[in-house]
């Protein structure tokens, strides 16, 4: 009996990983299907030009230099160690999403947000989330990551229908990029994360509450010491 109780739970798990294994091949094959057919009808190097002749493109230059550290902090802070696809920052992602029983994180890095924003849309499904990770790749084998980062500043949404930190700037703030405070940046790099619900022209208490968020991942990963903190977080941001 025990014996014919483990023949069929192990042809239950086979079955299983077969059944597993041939739907990730379906989706695996449909997703590179759909990242090169994006490529061929818009190459790389095409895309990358459209975006940089934009008029708001603001190079990492024209940004106060805490600003790319900040957007790292609080979008990816593995951004400089992985490779486009960030496996230990899925897997927490999953984990959180489990233990807190929502859909809270994506586990998207920027080069993954990136390449949805230059090619894919924002419907979810497992296909895109596949083309979405092969492309992430094909700008990390052809572009420096300095490059990625500024790319994705430039195109990422920052609510109000603004697409660029240049625009964002002004629409929020009336400023340039280059006149933001440390507390102004914590602010902006906060707001791609949930652009909707925390535009600080509409919702200004949660947009302060993200902000904080961001100001405290900025300590985490070294970007401000505490000290440097307080005073990020003691500015009067959102009037």
């Amino acid at each position: 009996m025990i014996k014919t109780l483990k023949k069929i739970f192990l042809w239950i798990l086979l079955s299983a990983v077969i059944l597993l294994a041939a739907v990730a091949g379906y989706y695996g094959v449909r997703g590179y299907s759909a990242f090169k057919e994006a490529l061929e009808e818009v190459p790389l190097e095409q895309k990358v030009a459209s975006v940089q002749n934009m008029a708001s493109y603001t190079a990492l230059e024209q940004m106060p230099e805490i600003y790319p550290k900040t957007v790292i902090a609080a979008e990816d802070h593995r951004f400089y160690k992985h490779q486009g696809v960030d496996a230990l920052g899925l897997i927490r992602a999953i984990w959180n999403n489990i233990r807190l029983g929502e859909l809270r994180e994506g586990g998207s890095t920027i080069t993954q947000q990136l390449a949805k924003n230059l090619y894919f849309s924002n419907v979810r499904s497992a296909e895109r989330k596949i083309a979405e990770a092969f492309m992430a790749q094909e700008l990390e084998k052809n572009l420096e990551k300095d490059e990625i980062l500024e790319l994705y500043i430039n195109v990422i949404y920052y609510g109000g229908g603004q697409y660029c930190l240049y625009d964002a700037a002004q629409f929020y703030l009336d400023k340039t990029p280059m006149e933001l405070t440390d507390g102004e940046c914590a602010l902006l790099a906060g707001l791609p994360n949930a652009p909707s619900a925390y535009a600080p022209h509409v919702h200004p208490e949660l947009a302060e509450q993200r902000r904080q968020q961001v100001v405290d991942k900025m300590v985490r990963y070294g970007v401000v010491d505490e000290t440097q903190a307080q005073a990020i977080r003691a500015e009067k941001v959102i009037r």
